[in-house]
């Protein structure tokens, strides 16, 4: 089974035949290729072409975050599923404006389904988050009426808005308080969890995008320009809710993340390394993690379901079936 590696240690990723190893401070580390799925990298690493050529040939993506968990860009070896006809495809619904507007709506009702979700989880269970859940149910039925996706992208800000301020209700806790989202620097743990969860759907998200005929840099709800990919972008919208979300509720509440696990720098707030590494681990077990799918009418993994959402757009581009997001059933 092809698996997620991190590096968080400075060191030098290297070849050695048909094998990768990292040799760090505490020695070397090898990484059978056949089990890597994609290299996830925070540390100062060094590697040569060869290295990356490897890499390549074995179509393993490799992500890089500076010191402080900021996703800094991505070395995406040539497509090997790369298809000029569904590239044509996404232009063709990206440059129309009623087409790129239908998909732009669905990501958005798709994210803000997820999140109503999350927040009647949570009122079932005694939490008095109720009035939120209203308002971003109205909230959610105006976005039919959207004509275009800078109206959708104030729309969904308005719903998150409203969503992370449910947050305190949720957890209950003096040392993660919400206050105010806050980015590039995070002012308070809270929200740096939540830039880091982010952070790692958009990457888990572009790496599956790699293993599809989709092309990164055409997304629909975010605009496409010369700067970013935005497709990866527009997809980890509806998985941040039940993915990372979830994760940042479960190591509040049972008491994995701690005071002890953030630092004060860049004028903000950050993860330690050791917050890093626990935070991470605990992703990893929710990506890997499976549950019973009622349309497939079997068990996927978290880290499946972000591949088959990304062929039910291809269905879609094509014109095979329309594209309904993903809604969690719980």
């Amino acid at each position: 089974m092809r698996q997620s590696v991190y590096i968080f240690s400075d060191g030098e990723l290297k070849r050695k035949g048909n094998t990768l190893y990292f040799q760090g401070k505490e020695g070397k580390r090898y990484l059978p290729i056949e089990n890597v799925r994609e290299l996830l990298v925070f540390g100062e690493v060094n590697f040569n072409k060869r290295f990356l050529e490897f890499l390549g040939q074995r179509h393993v993506v490799l992500h890089f975050f500076n010191y402080y968990g900021y996703y800094v860009g991505s070395f995406y070896p040539r497509e090997h599923f790369n298809s000029g006809y569904m590239t044509l495809k996404q232009c063709e619904h990206y440059l129309n404006p009623d087409t790129r507007l239908t998909l732009a709506k669905k990501f958005v009702r798709g994210a803000a389904e997820n999140m109503r979700r999350i927040l009647l989880y949570y009122e079932n269970r005694g939490k008095d988050v109720g009035h939120v859940r209203e308002k971003i149910e109205d909230l959610t039925g105006a976005v039919n009426s959207m004509s275009s996706p800078s109206e959708l992208m104030a729309i969904e800000g308005n719903i998150k808005d409203l969503y992370y301020r449910a947050f305190d209700t949720i957890l209950s806790s003096k040392d993660f308080l919400f206050e105010n989202r806050s980015r590039r620097p995070p002012q308070n743990r809270l929200n740096a969890l939540i830039s880091f969860a982010n952070s790692l759907i958009y990457v888990y998200c572009l790496s599956e995008i790699y293993h599809t005929h989709l092309d990164p840099r055409i997304g629909f709800l975010h605009a496409t320009n010369f700067r970013r990919l935005t497709l990866n972008l527009d997809v980890a919208e509806i998985f941040k809710p039940i993915i990372g979300d979830r994760v940042i509720f479960s190591v509040v509440n049972k008491g994995i993340m701690k005071a002890k696990h953030f630092e004060s720098k860049l004028g903000g707030t950050v993860l330690t390394e050791e917050g890093r590494k626990l935070f991470v681990q605990q992703m990893e077990d929710r990506m890997t993690t499976t549950f019973y799918h009622r349309g497939l009418r079997r068990h996927v993994s978290y880290r499946e379901l972000i591949r088959l959402e990304l062929y039910k757009i291809q269905k879609h581009l094509m014109g095979e079936r329309e594209y309904e997001p993903f809604v969690a059933s719980w």
